[in-house]
């Protein structure tokens, strides 16, 4: 009866700009009787409520159908939700995203119809559409020889990289994350070429700052790189030499908690006898919540060396994003915008100064939230945030899609993997969309080749990941598998991001077992060959910048989609097929083109459309 993806009923489809008139156009069954129509909609934020009476707008004979339409236009932005009330001969009846009930009644708004508004103004940088990122976990990409050996006499260095890194308890039962490898800014800059060769246009980099961790996640000072990664002038070393290749370089932005030991807070006494913990006076005092002076305070996720900071307060807001702050420095020394560590932890005040302070500085930097849900609607702090709707954050990292991904390869419906996909890309804005952060691993979860193994469990102890390795036999069906997953993750709306290591078959569980070091010298020539194909692909179409997207057949063991363009007309300009065989058998695809497309990766269309197992096929219709 309505389908909110289909121009016949929704026009446009997807999210709008604030001001957007809005046709909806309804399918009523004519032997319903069918005598009033109303659209009814409710905007999340404010609770307001909008009717629209619907008018009869013409019949299908042949199908015993007729039609009802209205048109609604939000003046504001925000995330509404709608759905439709119609009155018949068997009574009033509710209309809900895949139901039609006969009783009007609450229902909650995952069985509503979504509508994003976005800013009018919301536009975001143009340099990493159709790009290509990579994330690099700095202390295990590459030790350059010219770089920094020096240590905290706490800190341990690897002299073998093939080593796994450090995961049992110390001698006093805690895990300090204290074991490096030595990877280095120099180190960084010295593998330019072969992330160029990869046809990487944007590295990101986990924190680089001096913290007392191998991860650098718990910041001593946001001031200053780390002394083992190097200095000031390594960082302006490496973004020259990015520059020169066309690459840009993103920082990780850790706000929402700091380092016990660290300058501001100090708890371990390294830094002499100022900082939260050892003085109330100190300047940095009021950062964080004490719960009772000096041994209780907020902490993150109850981890006592992560003391949480008070985003809210005027002195620590101002400190990262004021006028010569911390964001707005280390753009000026040469980086092209920020992730934002778990930026569903960070409240609307402090991200709009962020963002505001960061477009400011200049405006092509980029604003990159995590998230792990939808972030068109996902609420945090009591309330739905409006992180993509202008003013607040460019774009975010895309988990939904890679669990879509991951979990159509391990035996998941392609329907609901098609569901997830379409979801996004109705609800997030366009200007977003593009830019997504298309992943299938982190330094936060297991390595892509092992997932796909079928093998791994989140179950797993620590002990256990330790000794998980894949035999030759899953390990041939994890490539194969893997070469699926990054042609959707290369092809998808979105930009993919290639976590270090896995474009040669790097493997391992969780922290710390997805952190090992690249192996260098003993890399999967095959996978890499694989990258560098979807680079070539992704550089042979500009539909891979601002192409739209569109189901095909998605079910059972085979899915399919297209990417393609307009013209002035509306008529396709470009477009492009795309094909997956999950299973181990030949599956037969019902599709049909007029004519015969050119293959351009896989197999070539027939009259009776095979893929083998583990197949896939990439054709140009127009």
């Amino acid at each position: 009866m309505f389908d909110s993806r289909n121009s016949f009923n929704k026009s446009p489809v997807g999210a709008v700009k604030e001001g957007t008139r809005i046709h909806f156009k309804i399918t009523v069954p004519r032997y319903l009787s069918c005598n009033e129509a109303v659209l009814i909609i409710e905007k999340e934020d404010t609770r307001e409520r909008f009717l629209r009476g619907m008018f009869w707008c013409g019949k299908d004979d042949k199908k015993d159908e007729e039609w009802w339409e209205c048109h609604f236009t939000p003046q504001t932005t925000g995330i509404y939700f709608y759905y439709f009330e119609i009155k018949t001969s068997r009574g009033r009846m509710s209309l809900y995203r895949g139901v039609c009930k006969n009783e009007i009644g609450k229902v909650s708004n995952g069985k509503k119809w979504q509508q994003t508004v976005y800013s009018k103004d919301f536009k975001t940088p143009d340099w990493l559409s159709g790009g290509i990122m990579y994330q690099i976990f700095p202390d295990r990409f590459y030790r350059s020889d010219k770089g920094n050996t020096y240590l905290y006499p706490d800190r341990k260095l690897h002299s073998n990289f093939h080593d796994i890194p450090d995961w049992l308890p110390n001698s006093a039962g805690k895990i300090t994350n204290s074991d490096y490898f030595g990877g280095n800014l120099k180190g960084i800059t010295e593998k330019l070429p072969y992330l160029k060769d990869l046809g990487v246009t944007c590295i990101y980099l986990n924190p680089i700052f001096e913290a007392h961790s191998n991860h650098r996640y718990n910041t001593a000072n946001y001031s200053i790189i780390d002394p083992l990664l190097g200095d000031e002038n390594d960082f302006t070393e490496l973004t020259d030499e990015c520059k020169k290749l066309g690459i840009k370089l993103i920082l990780d932005g850790v706000f929402s908690h700091t380092g016990s030991d660290s300058i501001y807070f100090n708890r371990e006494g390294r830094y002499g006898m100022g900082g939260a913990y050892n003085d109330k006076k100190s300047p940095y005092y009021s950062w964080y919540n004490f719960r009772k002076w000096p041994e209780d305070y907020e902490c993150w996720w109850n981890f006592d060396t992560l003391p949480n900071t008070n985003e809210t307060n005027p002195h620590y807001n101002n400190y990262i994003n004021g006028e010569g702050g911390i964001v707005e420095s280390w753009i000026k020394k040469g980086a092209s915008g920020w992730r934002l560590d778990v930026a569903d932890e960070l409240p609307d005040e402090f991200l709009d100064t962020l963002y505001e302070r960061v477009k400011k500085t200049d405006p092509e930097a980029i604003v990159l939230g995590e998230v792990w849900e939808d972030a068109s609607n996902k609420m945090a702090y009591g309330t739905l945030r409006r992180y993509l709707l202008g003013d607040q954050m460019d774009t975010v990292m895309n988990y939904p899609f890679r669990d879509a991904i991951l979990g159509f390869l391990d035996g998941d419906h392609a329907s609901l993997c098609m569901e997830t996909i379409e979801s996004i890309v109705e609800n997030y804005p366009p200007e977003c969309t593009r830019l997504l952060m298309n992943h299938i691993g982190t330094h936060d979860t297991e390595r892509a080749v092992t997932h796909l193994s079928g093998k791994y469990r989140d179950y797993f102890t620590r002990d256990e990941q330790s000794k998980f390795t894949l035999n030759s036999e899953e390990r041939v069906i994890a490539h194969k598998k893997m070469k699926l997953a990054t042609l959707m993750q290369f092809t998808l709306p979105g930009v993919p991001c290639i976590y270090y290591g896995d474009e040669v078959g790097l493997e391992g569980g969780r922290d710390p077992f997805n952190r090992a070091f690249y192996p260098w010298g003993n890399e999967n020539q095959t996978l890499l060959e694989w990258y560098k194909e979807l680079k070539d692909l992704r550089n042979s179409s500009e539909l891979f910048k601002e192409g739209l997207f569109k189901n095909v057949y998605s079910h059972g063991d085979i899915i399919s989609y297209e990417r393609y363009s307009l013209d002035e007309t509306g008529k396709i300009k470009e477009e492009l097929f795309f094909a997956i065989n999950r299973s181990g058998k030949d599956v037969k695809l019902p599709v049909d083109f007029t004519g015969t497309p050119e293959t351009i990766m896989g197999e070539n269309y027939s009259e009776i459309f095979t893929l083998p197992p583990y197949g896939f096929s990439v054709l140009k219709i127009k």
